[in-house]
């Protein structure tokens, strides 16, 4: 909504952009404060510890076998070396025969990097780059395209919830068969709600962790709260490397195992990076509520006077249908149309998000022509500066379309 005339708050398309990103710097500048507060007192008394007893270890063994600590600590850097090419102690595999180095090319490409193997020729880090350019990159629009497959079938999949739930009350026809209602009357429009899809990928990724954590712990002889630690830590694609799976030389139904390994891996970084995704949006929801009570103070978001608010998968009547009916291109629609979906945080139909999906890249490409060419953006275009526009490839297409979930100005 406008502010009143002669307020003096708000702020303009671009001075709202900078102001987000500002606030997004800051907020994240905190919150790594916080986390390295938090990590300092829980961390460092157990490290101060892990030092004294390394100090009265090392001085013991030196006397006990009377050896110098020169000599002992430059054997020990001989031991370092060999523990960067993957000798341990213990008995491991291989790292470098073929089931190895597709272990490491995985976590390449994954962008996991656990970094217990890594190459020690200038020819294995030098095709690392390259591999790794491409790789990173497909792997990324793999996740991209699971992505909006997954966001597909759960807009399916809550959408008919939806229509059975409605068919109960007496709102739809019980003469509509179940897949009817996806275009059927008052359902065209409607989108799921942006906190039930995050509740979903949420509850999903929380069981591949609890299976996946049962098999680490009974096959790895990890305890449970280590092999959950690991399965985020892996699935998320941060990869420490002080836990691996998979390193043992032998297991029992070893293939059985790695295959198991494979899969638990591959669907659990999928799952959390699309929920990773869905919670960035509502980051930004919050940002822009932040924002909008910063910016226009005294001016309450209320509609005017006569105005009808409704949500989109509201039954409207047929004139007002048909109206919202006309179009379906979510960058030209009216702002009477969209503040219902912004405030309840819906997201975009099935239709609109496929239609999107198959424009995108034209769009990617006339916005990248524009630029190299020196075109501004008409000053007449519909877009609405809402906090997620932008963004190109399928992640605009979530930033853009369905997160339509920032309060009006």
């Amino acid at each position: 909504m406008a502010c009143r005339s002669g307020c003096c708050c708000g702020f303009g398309p671009v001075n709202e952009d900078n102001a987000r990103f500002l606030m997004l710097a800051l907020f994240i500048i905190i919150y790594l404060l916080c986390g390295a507060a938090v990590f300092s007192a829980l961390e460092h008394p157990k490290e101060k510890q892990a030092k004294d007893r390394w100090a009265q270890r090392f001085e013991h063994f030196t006397h006990k076998h009377n050896l110098s600590k020169k000599e002992l600590e430059n054997f020990l850097r001989h031991y370092e070396e060999a523990n960067v090419a993957g000798i341990r102690v213990d008995t491991t595999r291989p790292r470098w025969d073929f089931t190895g180095a597709f272990y490491f090319v995985g976590t390449v490409v994954s962008t996991i990097g656990f970094g217990m193997t890594t190459p020690a020729t200038v020819g294995g880090k030098i095709f690392l780059i390259f591999y790794g350019l491409i790789g990173c990159a497909a792997t990324i629009l793999f996740f991209n395209l699971f992505l909006e497959r997954l966001i597909t079938v759960l807009a399916f999949v809550l959408k008919s919830c939806h229509e059975r739930q409605r068919r109960r009350r007496g709102v739809l026809p019980h003469s509509l068969g179940m897949g009817a209602g996806v275009a059927g009357p008052g359902l065209a429009g409607w989108k799921p709600s942006v906190y039930y899809v995050m509740l979903i990928l949420g509850l999903g990724a929380v069981l591949v962790s609890c299976g996946a954590s049962a098999m680490y712990s009974s096959v790895e002889g990890w305890s449970y709260a280590d092999s959950l630690y690991f399965c985020f830590v892996a699935f998320s694609t941060i990869g420490f490397g002080d836990l691996v799976s998979g390193q043992r030389e032998r297991y029992e139904s070893q293939g059985l195992y790695l295959l198991g390994n494979f899969v638990c891996i591959l669907t659990g970084v999928c799952c959390i990076y699309s929920l990773f995704n869905v919670i960035s949006i509502v980051i930004k929801q919050v940002l822009n509520w932040i924002l909008a009570r910063v910016a226009h103070p005294c001016c309450p978001q209320q509609p005017a006077r006569g105005t009808l608010r409704h949500r989109r998968n509201v039954v409207m009547p047929g004139h007002f249908r048909a109206r919202r009916d006309a179009s379906i291109d979510t960058d030209g629609i009216n702002d009477s149309e969209t503040d219902g979906r912004r405030v309840s945080g819906e997201m975009i139909s099935m239709k609109d998000f496929l239609a999107a999906n198959k424009v995108n890249l034209a769009i990617m490409q006339k916005q990248l022509s524009e630029t190299a060419n020196g075109y501004p953006r008409p000053s007449g275009s519909n877009t609405r500066h809402n906090g997620f526009s932008g963004g190109v490839g399928a992640l605009g297409v979530m930033n853009n379309r369905l997160a339509e979930t920032s309060v009006d100005r």
